[in-house]
């Protein structure tokens, strides 16, 4: 095994590579309706065109099984190796991150031939029983995160078109449900374990996961859902983003200097809200889950509710004590009320911030390598969120999955959830 990067999958070599072969279509037909205008702009540096993500995801398994097993000369093309390694210091010199927009060749087209390259070499490696499992493994749950990362950056690109373009047809229009009273779930303190066991088994973990370490969880209390729409427009009528008292510091500079007045995307046409999404432009559902939120916003808020965001143990704690069940079907595209009992929507419809730095756990340990560069290198300067989002891969919805982004950062399908001390 990747010794702190990934379990192996503990599945027969047919069944991976029907794996392999699954999430390599699904992200091909994420992109189907895309014109190559489309699949090349590039909105901001935080977002990458979604030809490149077509193309990087490909060069992943190009440059860790395939060039590695056959050699340099099974590259499709060498200068790939630049023009689509992502943030790889040992592997060498690439496209600078806010320059990806300017690669206008090759051509969709071209990147899609590519892709067909290197899926059929990983096929015969399956076929002559060569495959690396846990690099098959890494490469999937590494497209699985690109897939998501193809729907936020297509969003946020479209949002600036005057058109206001879908990535999808609107769905059927249906009355929204009001979401389940908000009511608070208390938990006693416990010495408990978080993180995912460095033993190999059937499931599949990154780097940052591990290894299962014991903390001490004070006694808390956690909302039974996220905050919605409707209540975070009551923190904005209250004068929530003019008041310093509820900010950090930095949280509040940010403010002023991005102009914030709402979240991400929000505009307000004839004393209505609307919002992009990625059926196009649409009234804000004012039952369904806030996102496009910053982690200082969501401090913010919390802040101004009389509570908290949890930390990181906090929530993984009460995921495993919580009846929720990891959703089995397809993203939904766009985040749904939520009703029902126990903890609701945990896995289902935004990212929850939560209070907690992205650090190393006890006893992490970084890969050797270029693969080691994986997560490890971020672990400054970011905040975690948990949970899932109602555009990340099903297979991602885990107790232990540690997202993480920079606390200004509002692209993403992030909400959150409030927390509060018992005393």
């Amino acid at each position: 095994m990747l010794s702190a990067d990934a379990h192996i999958i503990n599945t027969p070599s047919s069944s991976l590579q029907e794996k392999f072969n699954d999430v390599r279509q699904r992200t091909l037909a994420i992109c189907e309706t895309l014109s190559d205008a489309d699949a090349n702009a590039q909105s901001m540096p935080d977002a990458s065109p979604a030809k490149w993500h077509l193309a990087h995801t490909s060069w992943f398994f190009e440059e860790f099984i395939l060039v590695p097993h056959l050699g340099d000369s099974i590259r499709f093309d060498p200068n790939f190796a630049f023009l689509f390694n992502s943030y790889y210091e040992a592997i060498g010199t690439r496209q600078a991150r806010d320059k990806r927009g300017l690669i206008t060749r090759p051509s969709l087209d071209e990147v899609r031939k590519y892709r067909a390259y290197v899926d059929g070499k990983i096929n015969t490696l399956f076929k002559v029983g060569a495959v690396k499992s846990e690099l098959i493994a890494l490469g999937i749950a590494h497209e699985e995160q690109h897939q998501e990362l193809i729907h936020t950056d297509i969003l946020h690109l479209f949002s600036h078109s005057p058109l206001k373009p879908a990535l999808q047809r609107p769905s059927p229009e249906i009355n929204s449900q009001s979401p389940s009273p908000l009511t608070w779930k208390e938990f006693e303190p416990e010495l408990t374990h978080i993180g995912m066991s460095a033993e190999p088994n059937d499931a599949f973990s990154f780097d940052c996961e591990c290894p299962e370490h014991k903390v001490y969880i004070a006694p808390f209390a956690l909302a039974n859902r996220v905050v919605t729409n409707a209540e975070w427009i009551k923190f904005m009528d209250a004068g929530g983003y003019e008041s310093p008292q509820y900010w950090l510091s930095d949280g509040f500079a940010t403010l002023n200097s991005q102009q914030w007045k709402s979240p991400l995307y929000w505009e307000k046409h004839d004393g209505q809200w609307w919002t992009m999404t990625l059926e196009g432009f649409q009234p804000i559902d004012l039952n369904a889950p806030v996102c496009h939120v910053s982690f200082y916003e969501a401090d913010a808020y919390a802040s101004w509710a009389g509570a908290r965001l949890p930390t990181e143990a906090e929530w993984e704690y009460a995921a495993k004590q919580s009846s929720t069940q990891k959703t089995s079907l397809a993203p939904t595209l766009k985040p749904k009320p939520q009703t029902g009992d126990d903890l609701l929507g945990l896995y289902s419809d935004v990212w929850e911030w939560t209070g907690s730095a992205f650090l190393p756990y006890p006893g992490f340990q970084i890969n050797d390598g270029a693969i080691g560069e994986y997560n490890g290198k971020f672990m400054s300067g970011q905040m975690v969120l948990r949970g899932g989002s109602c555009v990340t891969s099903p297979n991602h919805s885990r107790a232990s999955y540690r997202n993480f982004f920079h606390p200004d950062k509002r692209w993403q399908f992030s909400g959150l959830r409030l927390a509060k001390d018992i005393v």
